[in-house]
């Protein structure tokens, strides 16, 4: 059957051997439909993000591209503003049929660390191909905030596929009639709209503005931070905002979504004509998100949102996104927030784990 691989499966990904890693993956890096990946020993500080390109390998570009290099054994800053190519623990030898995806987990995107996936051969960022063979590597670039990495942590995830697992249109229509995905009246066109909220229930914080002059942020220290060193508080009174150019955005959908258990769902950008801005990370919603079998009672999505060249006017309710769901081969033997280490279950506004109020 077409879908996407379930928890039950990648194990046994991993025990045929198509997935491998030095370090033996560890039970915590398997999510109910996708595994976090492990950055390695050594960081390459590159002067330009690149991509390996058909019939070349990553390592043959590197040579290329490479400034220095960082060994993280002890823990190293990578510095924002600059690029870096960091091969992963974590290396393929998928079966024919299977291909995979990959994207930064949600607190990378959350904290405006750009983290794509490359591969040798590839011609797109986070797209593995059908049957690869071969290592992985993430590319790095902090946007917001220079970061302290170690050997080990976890920053992206990839999602395994067999055969085509997209939801057309009308599936989408006919799952919503059967399970509502969203509260309200669904706008399906290319996936589930979801637009932005800029008239809270209570208050008017709306969302946060990413400092430009901060401290560093140590990916280890869960609960750490004052949010207001890092962090502008965002408020409307009148359901609109206006996006700085150049500036990063956390905010949050107006529907509470869910994802049933025997689908996953990615975010993806609405238009790209939509405005002056994009939804800066897609993001994986892995099954059981926001659903009542898991505790959840719908869950908000959170934005990470980049304004581009010119102030733009964003105002409640603006279409912003759009959720493609997709079919799993099988239900999961987990679900997220079920028994699981899941931060974002029933979700409002809310910034990294990293940070607290403060």
């Amino acid at each position: 059957m077409a879908g996407v691989l379930a928890s039950q499966r990648i194990r046994s990904l991993i025990a045929s051997g198509a997935i491998a890693a030095d370090i033996p993956p560890i039970a915590g890096q398997i999510q109910p439909a996708s595994l976090d990946l492990r950055l390695g020993r050594v960081a390459y500080r590159v002067r330009a993000s690149f991509l390996a390109g058909a019939g070349r390998s990553v390592a043959e570009r590197l040579a290329e591209f490479e400034m220095h290099r960082v060994d993280l054994t002890e823990g190293a800053v990578l510095e924002k503003g600059c690029v870096y190519v960091i091969p992963l623990m974590e290396s393929l030898a998928l079966p024919p049929g299977v291909s995979a995806v990959a994207n930064a987990k949600s607190s990378t995107g959350r904290l405006d660390l750009l983290t794509r996936t490359i591969a040798d051969g590839g011609t797109e960022f986070d797209r593995i191909r059908d049957g690869y063979r071969g290592p992985l590597y993430a590319e790095v670039c902090p946007r917001s905030f220079s970061v302290l990495v170690r050997p080990g942590m976890r920053l992206n995830q990839i999602r395994f596929r067999a055969g085509e697992a997209t939801l057309s249109d009308v599936e989408l229509a006919a799952l919503h009639a059967r399970e509502p995905l969203v509260d309200g009246t669904p706008v399906i066109s290319g996936g589930l709209g979801f637009s932005v909220d800029l008239r809270p229930l209570e208050g008017d914080l709306v969302g946060y503005r990413a400092k430009p002059h901060t401290g560093l942020i140590d990916l280890d220290r869960i609960g750490h931070y004052p949010a207001s060193d890092f962090w502008e508080e965002v408020r409307a009174r009148d359901g609109r905002i206006i996006l700085d150019p150049g500036a990063f955005y956390i905010l949050v959908s107006r529907e509470a979504v869910t994802i049933p258990p025997d689908h996953a769902a990615e975010m993806a950008p609405y238009l790209a004509m939509v405005g002056e801005f994009r939804v800066h990370y897609a993001g994986f919603f892995d099954p059981g998100f926001g659903h009542a079998q898991a505790g959840g009672t719908g869950s908000r999505g959170v934005l990470e949102v980049r304004c581009h060249e010119a102030p733009f006017a964003l105002e409640h309710g603006q279409v912003v996104g759009r959720l493609v769901y997709e079919r799993m081969e099988e239900r999961p033997d987990m679900l997220y927030g079920a028994g699981i280490a899941s931060n974002y279950q029933g979700q409002g506004l809310k910034l990294a784990k990293h940070f607290r109020a403060g």
